[in-house]
């Protein structure tokens, strides 16, 4: 049996490693992405290798660029965020791994592919979702709903005793579970668990506090093709290289932490803590954008179709035939979505202050409160206005 295993090197998947040819007496093909995450991801070899794993079984890719590209952009067009605070870092990244777990299972011949999440957890249904989408026969193994290996403690006990290569880091280890990728890092577990408790300082990792940000605000200029970033400060840049770029003009300037409790899609409620901040930038500047160049019925109907459209990210279906159609027609509304917004970062705030389009729809002969030359009959408004409220007035005269 060959099986295609999502592996880091780290304690979970070197375990998993070894109880899938311990248990399914399998030829293991290891897969270690390169999503941005601030890691080297070379050293997954060396553990492979160290493991048995010929150097052709071992597959290290770089998809910053697809990533971005092919999934953090479009999720952006539509200006989506779950239950109206997170902005779906963790789950983007689902569908690419899958999508490549399952191609190089058919490069290999693979029988299976597996993965090291929890059976708690939403990137179970995500990874699981997205492998039945892309190869509806294709065999999945998630050990952590199989096995007994309940703990930490279980996990070292099984390595020791079939002398599996373990690092032991040397110092306090972190008590968090952390995820991370070019979009956010996320934080899980250790004191988060108590909704009550404030998440320590030192956790944070990609982001200054906003009380000790700098005194002076920075500006940064944005232009727009089609609702993508496509250059800062005028300089084009890549999709990858945008949000690198905005990671790091936010992290300085204390933008995009956030503590919250969200409902998982298995039925929980989990507190997490995230940092996001080249997402929080993007957000608030492609909504300035389209304040400019998008119809108010089209802008209105895509902020009506984003809670569903973030639902089914969140949820792991990325490549359904609805998350696609919604696609189309949100894709379909950026045509017009060009031009630049300036936008000020300021001790963890991003305050747009500028936007301008070659597709603006803002008419300053109407809007403008000096004389309009006839651009607009205010007269007309006093039809509008009753005949928008005879159904009020009727109302009212019945019920007396």
């Amino acid at each position: 049996m060959k099986v295609v295993l999502a592996y880091s090197g780290g304690l979970d998947t070197s375990i998993i490693l070894h109880w899938l040819r311990e248990n399914y007496d399998a030829e293991v093909i290891t897969f270690t992405a390169d999503l941005g995450q601030r890691e080297e991801v070379e050293p997954a070899r060396a553990k492979a290798l160290s493991m048995g794993v010929p150097e052709e079984n071992i597959h290290i890719e770089d998809l910053r660029e697809e990533f971005t590209r092919d999934f953090v952009y479009p999720m952006f067009r539509a200006n989506t965020i779950y239950e109206g605070e997170y902005l779906l870092g963790t789950s983007i990244a689902r569908p690419l791994i899958a999508k490549r777990l399952v191609e190089i299972a058919a490069e290999h011949q693979a029988d299976a592919v597996s993965h090291g999440a929890t059976g708690k957890g939403n990137d179970q249904v995500r990874f699981e979702l997205g492998a039945y989408a892309l190869s509806p026969d294709i065999e999945v193994i998630a050990p952590w709903r199989i096995w007994d290996l309940g703990s930490r403690e279980s996990l070292m006990a099984y390595a020791s005793a079939r002398d599996i290569p373990i690092e032991m880091t040397r110092g306090a280890s972190s008590p968090f579970s952390m995820d991370a990728n070019l979009l956010h890092i996320s934080y899980e577990g250790g004191p988060l668990e108590d909704p009550w408790t404030e998440p320590p300082a030192e956790m944070w990792r990609w982001s200054v506090s906003p009380a000790e940000a700098p005194n002076e605000a920075t500006y940064v200029d944005l232009t727009y093709e089609c609702g993508d970033i496509v250059a800062i400060d005028g300089t084009a840049m890549s999709p990858a290289e945008v949000l690198t770029r905005l990671n790091d003009l936010g992290g300085a300037n204390g933008i995009g932490r956030l503590d919250i409790v969200e409902n998982r899609y298995v039925g929980m409620k989990s507190r997490g803590a995230y940092e996001t901040p080249g997402g929080t930038i993007m957000l608030r500047a492609h909504r300035a954008i389209e304040s400019l160049t998008l119809d108010r019925e089209v802008a209105h109907l895509k902020d009506s179709l984003m809670p569903r459209y973030a639902e089914l990210i969140y949820n792991g279906y990325w490549w359904s035939p609805e998350r696609e159609m919604l696609q189309v027609a949100i894709d379909h509304s950026q045509r017009c979505v060009s031009g630049a917004v300036r936008a000020k970062l300021y001790k963890g705030n991003v305050d747009i202050v500028g936007r301008c389009s070659p597709d603006s729809l803002f008419d300053d002969k109407i809007a403008t409160f000096e004389e309009d030359e006839g651009a607009y009959n205010q007269g007309d408004a006093e039809g509008f206005i009753k005949l928008n409220a005879l159904r009020l007035r009727n109302l009212a005269r019945k019920r007396g």
